[in-house]
């Protein structure tokens, strides 16, 4: 079909986490030809430039440099509305001046959505993460709107909403049920996925570079028999303790070799004398070694989720946070996993854990059923059609 030029605006939060999982889309819009301008804080600037499209810098005071988030669930919500509230005047002097013809957005991004219905134009949400079914409200939201300071949140948001040239004015509406959205997951991740609007929601599975080795090479050592990656993702890294668990559960394993990435936070020389099957990185290209490695240690992010089921390998899930702990329960229930939380992942238990996945038939069956359909979601490619689609849908 014949694809007109367009400006597209992202509108996103520094999360890293939250930045990643879409790039790839943001890449492939530049190339099809249209001007993409991605509003985000300079911090995040190395990850977005090199895609092409333009930054549109605002500050952000969500606390992602140091992963400081407090542990109320309220108190986290609130930074991500009170980040909204500050930079909605910034964004929509910039988008006013120069509306997009349709804005992406990412789940945290409220202004977002704010400025698209003020000036009546299609958008679309990238979540990254699982979405909304219906009966969520009644089994999971209900208990987060019974917590201490919850009705003061809802006011805020409310009065906020009631003046901010937004359409939609119901919180709830607002904020989890989107117009038009894309899950960046697989569907096999997704709880009650057969409870999901599909009308409004479509799966399009992890995306990623559709050009091989753009997000990093690497050659599996031709001494290696068997191949284990251990990363705990790219920002609540600094977990010493439990690298050394690893090195003591996988080290010198026969025909096994190690890849353990520590990210920047853990100086290696915490972790003691390095077994000689064990390499030790800050940073390693995660997807070009899953694509060769035979099992995966992980914290049970979406990100690493998507990305292991996507390589039809199975993992171990050491998760950390309560979403963390959904995706592990998750990947179990998919029978391509183990789950050993932080007290429990003694050496003892995440050798046995590798021994048992990968000497199992049945977890070797369920990780390529799961990399097949995973594959067949469509990814990047997918979702650049389907944001195409939705602009053509506007033209008519």
């Amino acid at each position: 079909m014949s694809r007109q030029r367009a400006h597209i605006a992202m509108v996103g939060i520094p999360a890293v986490s939250h930045v990643l999982p879409s790039l790839e889309i943001i890449r492939e819009l530049v190339a099809r030809g249209h001007r993409v301008t991605y509003a985000n804080d300079p911090a995040v600037a190395h990850l977005i430039e090199p895609t092409g499209a333009e930054l549109v810098p605002f500050s952000s005071g969500l606390p992602v440099a140091d992963n400081d988030w407090p542990e109320d669930p309220i108190a986290a919500m609130t930074l991500f509305l009170d980040d909204a509230i500050r930079n909605l005047p910034a964004l929509r002097a910039v988008y006013d001046r120069d509306p997009a013809d349709l804005y992406l957005y990412d789940i945290g991004s409220y202004a977002a959505r704010v400025i698209a219905e003020s000036q009546g134009r299609p958008l679309v949400q990238l979540s990254p993460t699982f979405v909304g079914w219906d009966g969520y409200a009644e089994e999971v939201a209900v208990h987060i709107w019974a917590l201490p300071g919850a009705d003061a949140y809802r006011a805020k948001f409310t009065d906020w909403l009631a003046g901010s040239g937004a359409t939609t004015l119901d919180l709830e509406t607002f904020s989890g049920h989107p117009s038009r959205g894309l899950a960046l997951i697989s569907r096999a991740m997704q709880p009650n996925a057969d409870r999901v609007d599909e009308k409004a929601v479509t799966f399009v599975g992890p995306c990623f570079a559709l050009t091989s080795g753009a997000s990093g090479t690497w050659s599996r050592p031709a001494d290696a028999e068997k191949i284990l990656l251990v990363s705990l993702g790219s920002a609540d890294t600094r977990h010493p303790d439990f690298y050394r668990a690893c090195l003591a559960a996988y080290g010198d394993l026969p025909g096994w070799r190690v890849i353990l990435q520590i990210g920047k936070y853990t100086d290696p020389a915490e972790l003691g004398d390095i077994p000689s099957n064990v390499e030790v990185h800050d940073w390693v290209p995660q997807r070009a070694i899953l694509a060769g490695a035979d099992a995966f240690v992980t914290h049970a992010g979406m990100g690493g989720c998507g990305e292991g089921l996507l390589a039809g390998v199975p993992m171990i899930a050491v998760p950390r946070t309560s979403e963390q702990e959904m995706n592990a329960d998750r990947l179990v229930s998919l029978g391509v996993a183990r789950r050993l939380d932080p007290p429990s992942a003694t050496p003892e238990a995440l050798r046995t854990a590798l021994l048992d996945l990968t000497d199992s038939p049945e977890t070797a069956a369920r990780s390529a059923a799961l990399r097949t359909s995973a594959k067949s979601e469509g990814g990047t490619t997918r979702a650049a059609d389907l944001i195409e689609a939705t602009l053509r849908e506007r033209a008519r």
